[in-house]
This record gives structure tokens, C-alpha cells and sequence, in this order.
């Protein structure tokens, strides 16, 4: 899909503020709010623009605790993989979940509110996912930069 650089602006002040007002954006990269929101309409219909969201504080909501998990199922079948995945999709404390290339299948970001939640989790959800053979869990120590911002 060719992009051009009014699209790009567009695409770049929605990431800093999806927030912003139709007038503010078309301030922003000089056209008519007519102009910009048939520009916005068309990158979210093509599927450029996914959606809109409030970033949270997982501090301030009891979550504070980040930890990445390395999954290593016992066996790399559709039916296995095709489980795994579907057991994902209903634990809220996986944010996200990465079907790697490498030493292990999948690459988890969990979050949740300290060591002891992390404990349990792991004990009663984690290692009960279907196909699990073994994890290696990595706890964040510090967020040294976290952003969902694309280049554009």
C-alpha cells in the first residue's frame, strides 16, 4: 500500500494522540477536516489504522509485575499448537503471545500484581496449558522503553 507523506503525518500524530480532534489533525498537516477525515476513513478501512485505545497504568490497576515466559511445547502438531493457542486467548494476564523461530515455540508477555501472583499463576495456568513441557520465565526488572509507536 503507497503511503504519502500526508498519510504518514496523519498516521503519526493519531500514534502520539488518537485522541486528537479531526480540526487539531487537519491543523496538524495542513488540509481541510473534510480532506483529513476521508484520509483517516480510508486508512482504517484498508486496515492501516487497527483501532483506538487508553494506554494504562498497570501499576496504578495492580499489575505491576512484567514477566516474559519461553514456551517449549512437547510436541509442534496442528492439534498442539492449535490448543496452545486457544488456551491463550482466555487468560487476561497473557497480553500477548508470539510464535517464535528458535530454541522454544512461543514467546509470552504476562503481566500481573507481584512474584506471588506470578507463582500461582504459573503453577495453576501456566504449566496446566495444554502442551507445555517446560517454561523459562524472565521478570522485568526495568522498562527501559515501551511503545506500541510504529515508524512512518
Amino acid at each position: 500500500m503507497e503511503l504519502d507523506r500526508i498519510d504518514r503525518k496523519i498516521l503519526h500524530a493519531l500514534q502520539e494522540d488518537g485522541r486528537i480532534s479531526n480540526l487539531k489533525l487537519a491543523e496538524l498537516v495542513t488540509l481541510s477536516p473534510t480532506a483529513v477525515l476521508a484520509r483517516v476513513q480510508r486508512l482504517t478501512k484498508d486496515g492501516v489504522i487497527q483501532g483506538y485505545e487508553a494506554r494504562l497504568d498497570p501499576v496504578k490497576l495492580g499489575a505491576g509485575l512484567m514477566v516474559f515466559v519461553e514456551v517449549l511445547l512437547d510436541k509442534t502438531t496442528p492439534n498442539v499448537f492449535e490448543a496452545f493457542k486457544a488456551a491463550v486467548q482466555v487468560r487476561v494476564e497473557i497480553l500477548e503471545c508470539h510464535m517464535v523461530a528458535g530454541g522454544f515455540d512461543y514467546l509470552l508477555k504476562t503481566r500481573m500484581a507481584d512474584m506471588n501472583a506470578y507463582r500461582e499463576f504459573a503453577g495453576t495456568v501456566l504449566w496446566q496449558l495444554p502442551g507445555v513441557r517446560e517454561t523459562r520465565t524472565y521478570a522485568v526488572m526495568e522498562e527501559v522503553k515501551n511503545t506500541t509507536h510504529l515508524p512512518v
